[in-house]
């Protein structure tokens, strides 16, 4: 698995502009709209051959969510740029005791995430 990828998930938030900005300068990821009448984008990564995941405009309806780990090259780094970029690391760096760091995080949008990397 390469690093900063993750398989099919959702992102759900009011501000979708906002969101592509933080993840697309915190993974390199890209946005393209989705064909469907709903305000859909679907997400790819780098190295990825397809679409992985999508992010959906909520226009308010309903809170903003987001539920996914993406495998990093370090942890620590990450939750670092996360920070400078309006997020919010929401736990330390955690050793699992298996061979696994991960840590959680808050977009800028409130939705959390997990980042993770094996030893």
């Amino acid at each position: 698995m390469m690093d900063n990828t993750v398989t099919w998930f959702e992102v759900a938030t009011d501000d979708p502009e906002g969101a592509q900005q933080f993840y697309g300068g915190l993974f390199g990821w890209t946005f393209a709209r989705d064909e469907s009448p709903v305000d859909y984008r679907l997400i790819g990564y780098p190295g990825g051959e397809q679409p992985a995941g999508g992010l959906y405009n909520t226009k308010g309806e309903f809170p903003a969510h987001a539920v996914f780990h993406v495998q990093v090259a370090d942890v620590e780094e990450t939750c670092a740029r996360s920070e400078s970029l309006g997020g919010k690391v929401v736990t330390k760096v955690i050793d699992d005791g298996a061979g696994t760091d991960f840590a959680y995080v808050r977009d800028t949008s409130g939705s959390l995430f997990g980042v993770f990397h094996r030893r």
